[in-house]
């Protein structure tokens, strides 16, 4: 288990002018942010960070999507740090997501959803690792 996860305040929220708000539940929930940056995504690096989904049906739009404006990018400290933001988040689905979570407050759909959070320990360090380099990471 490991101490950090990785978060995009992804295009819709950012266009919504929710980046405030979803960084002050972050905080009051207890993450530290060790590395913070706002960025626009081109379609060839959001491509590249989503390669992963390359095969899947909803590829194309989620990198269009993730390429039309600008995100905030930011790795987070806490203990237990992927399985408690991923309950700060909520479902994917903003629909099915519990009252109180960013997604529930914040996201539009399945496709607007608002934020991304590491699903692993692993994908924590590679999504930080792909955004900050070591030098920006405190």
């Amino acid at each position: 288990m490991s101490n950090r996860t990785f978060t995009m305040i992804k295009p819709d929220a950012t266009a919504k002018g929710n980046t405030g708000a979803i960084l002050q539940m972050i905080n009051a929930a207890g993450f530290r942010i060790v590395a913070m940056k706002t960025t626009h995504l081109s379609a060839a690096k959001a491509g590249e960070f989503y390669a992963v989904h390359a095969e899947r049906p909803f590829y194309g739009e989620l990198v269009e999507f993730m390429s039309r404006g600008p995100i905030t990018a930011a790795i987070l400290e806490k203990d237990n740090a992927v399985e408690d933001f991923r309950k700060l988040i909520g479902a994917t689905n903003p629909a099915n997501a519990e009252e109180g979570t960013i997604r529930k407050l914040y996201a539009a759909s399945i496709g607007e959803n608002a934020v991304h959070g590491s699903d692993s320990d692993e994908n924590a360090r590679i999504e930080g690792d792909f955004f900050f380099s070591k030098l920006e990471q405190f």
